[in-house]
């Protein structure tokens, strides 16, 4: 059976004449390379325009403020490659957030407690899951409903006021405000969910399935592959990564906020698409994929830094 040509990305593509290509025209032939070409000029551009854009602290700024959105961005990628959407991403950050500060506030250790939310999350993917593979809904229907009932779960539990967190012990506020070498510890967790994300998905036959049930869900049934399972468990894994970064949310902030997070599932989704990612299914990176937001971050920075400068000359 001949699948599309993008199910072999992750393999070594190979010249005419069977050899294969240099990694020069490897890296050219790569869709993330006219991302990392934009990302550059506006870099440049931004340098010329404002002298504080390259600076380490707004680099730094720049790397923070996608670094934890920028986990729930993988698995995101990995749904939209399955074919899938989840638009209650913005609400299940929001809903670890919630569990993991009123398990802390009941006397629960405040790992344990995270555990417990990521597993909590996970179970809403899992229900989400087995709303599409078992009942037959469609991605986006079974998540905005979702979307929804979760949010009213964080209002419900909250009263619709904030909890402070700020007795969170040290050791666990490190992953979200400590340093690691002179380097926030977010951006090291990010990095290396990103480098184990982006390898597997590309060179692991297991995952591998995720782009043949995304490109032709028929052909990849016909084959043997168990196209609800995957689809199952990818649902469960966008979800437990929304989970991980309310985690990491709260130990940066201190507090749990019953509305964080709305709106977060269009950016996320947004990363994904530019980074070359289908809305129908079969393409996609985790590389663009953090590319894409990487992009938004700078465009956002490129219009916030200049309105900073102005307001400090007033």
């Amino acid at each position: 059976m001949n699948y599309p040509a993008q199910l072999d990305a992750g393999l070594p593509p190979r010249q005419s004449g069977g050899e294969p290509v240099k990694p020069v025209n490897k890296l050219t032939s790569m869709r993330e390379a006219g991302l990392l070409l934009i990302i550059a000029v506006l870099c440049i551009a931004m340098s010329f325009a404002s002298p504080y854009f390259l600076t380490w602290d707004n680099v730094r700024a720049m790397l923070l403020s996608f670094s934890i959105e920028g986990i729930v961005v993988v698995g995101m990628t990995i749904l939209l490659i399955v074919g899938g959407i989840d638009l209650s991403v913005g609400s299940v950050v929001c809903f670890a957030m919630v569990v993991t500060g009123k398990l802390f506030l009941m006397g629960v250790d405040p790992w344990l407690a995270s555990l417990v939310a990521i597993g909590m999350c996970g179970l809403i993917g899992a229900m989400i899951g087995g709303c599409v593979t078992r009942i037959g809904l469609n991605h986006f229907i079974a998540s905005l409903a979702f979307m929804v009932i979760v949010r009213g779960l964080c209002l419900a539990l909250t009263q619709g006021t904030p909890q402070s967190l700020f007795s969170l012990p040290a050791e666990f506020k490190f992953i979200g405000q400590g340093t690691l070498f002179g380097i926030p510890a977010v951006i090291l967790i990010f990095l290396a969910i990103v480098v184990v994300s982006d390898f597997v998905l590309r060179r692991s036959t297991l995952l591998r399935r995720v782009f043949y049930t995304g490109s032709n869900e028929k052909a990849a049934l016909y084959s043997g592959i168990r196209v609800g399972r995957v689809k199952f468990w990818v649902t469960v894994l966008c979800s437990a990564s929304a989970g991980l970064t309310g985690v990491i949310y709260t130990a940066r902030f201190g507090a749990a906020t019953p509305t964080f997070g709305m709106g977060m599932e269009l950016n996320v989704i947004a990363a994904a698409v530019i980074g070359g990612a289908s809305l129908k299914g079969g393409s996609g990176t985790v590389l663009g994929a953090v590319l894409g937001l990487a992009l938004l971050s700078v465009v956002t920075s490129s219009l916030i830094l200049p309105t900073c400068r102005l307001t400090g000359r007033t």
